[in-house]
């Protein structure tokens, strides 16, 4: 074999190589912009359902240990998903009014301790406990009914019922998209190659987002209308 003939089989190894190689970091790329897409999308569910949580918790539908309780929760949910955790002017007139009494522990919830610099905030706790207190004030069948009773408290139920929906979908499909980023980066020839860049590594959302059962999923009432007639 000439070594003009070698010369072209390298070639064209070599370009096969760098094909390859640019396939494969396309591919993670890719991946890493649907993670950072899926996650605006689970971010912005989450403040959906922080925000008609808020509206429950001022529309004087629920009593007032209830009112208080979804209120600071959702406060803590809507601060987690905001742009500052200490802007509680940004909150509703009627929720700041309603957590006025324990307003001092508020900026301390997600605030740091010294300096006023802010700690790191737990999206998935914060999350999980709205969800924990909306279950609990949503347990009794007959409070649910009352609501329901009310025009308002009906929209606002079937609004909170559809974004906690929208919430374990995207949730759902996030973390899917994050465990086929981490498959990707953690194969050898990507870590070999160093692929992912300096691209952060993507991390799952873990909270609870178990369904209260008395809410009722988003059509369930209207199918059942229509089969009532």
């Amino acid at each position: 074999m000439s070594w003009s003939e070698l010369s072209v089989y390298i070639t064209i190894v070599l370009g096969l190589g760098l094909w390859w190689v640019w396939v494969a970091a396309s591919r993670l790329d890719r991946l890493h912009r649907k993670v950072s897409s899926s996650k605006a999308v689970v971010d912005a569910q989450l403040v959906r359902r922080a925000t008609v949580a808020a509206e429950l918790a001022t529309s004087g539908l629920f009593d007032p240990v209830s009112s208080v309780l979804v209120g600071e929760a959702a406060w803590a949910a809507l601060s987690a998903g905001g742009p500052d955790p200490t802007d509680v002017g940004a909150l509703p007139s009627d929720l700041r009014r309603l957590l006025e009494s324990d307003r001092g522990a508020l900026p301390l919830t997600l605030g740091g301790p010294a300096h006023g610099q802010p700690a790191p905030v737990d999206r998935g706790r914060i999350e999980s406990e709205l969800s924990a207190t909306l279950r609990e004030v949503l347990d009794d069948p007959d409070e649910v009914a009352v609501l329901r009773a009310d025009p308002t408290g009906d929209e606002l139920a079937d609004a909170l019922a559809s974004a906690w929906y929208r919430v374990q979908l995207a949730r759902r499909f996030h973390n899917e998209a994050v465990a086929q980023t981490a498959h990707a980066r953690s194969a050898p020839f990507a870590r070999l190659m160093r692929l992912a860049g300096h691209a952060p590594v993507p991390h799952s959302l873990e909270l609870d987002d178990t369904w209260p059962e008395n809410l009722g999923r988003p059509g369930s009432r209207s199918a059942a209308g229509t089969e009532g007639h």
